[in-house]
């Protein structure tokens, strides 16, 4: 296996941990909260609202997310794998810390 593709699947996991990351950021988090009640306070509960749903909806929010990931690297590849990579390791501290606490 070559160098680069060696580089290609560390980005691939970095991005898809930064992806969980992102998702459980605006879909679960507290420090979200406030807007998420907002949307749904304007725009109605998840069923009757295509905004809310998506704010709840993990694939649908992994779908945004991975696309801005993959343009984000193409266009801004230093500042983009920062980024990720400080999310891809909240999320394994967050998975981590959940199999310990659980």
């Amino acid at each position: 296996m070559s160098d680069r593709s060696i580089d290609r699947m560390s980005e691939l996991m970095v991005d898809g941990l930064a992806t969980y990351r992102l998702v459980k950021l605006v879909r679960d988090d507290r420090i979200t909260e406030p807007v998420r009640e907002s949307v749904i306070e304007r725009q109605g509960p998840p069923e009757k609202s295509k905004i809310s749903y998506l704010l709840n909806c993990p694939w649908c929010l992994s779908i945004y997310f991975g696309v801005a990931l993959t343009l984000g690297r193409r266009r801004f590849p230093a500042t983009t794998g920062a980024i990720a990579r400080s999310l891809a390791l909240s999320a394994m501290t967050g998975i981590a810390t959940t199999r310990l606490d659980g």
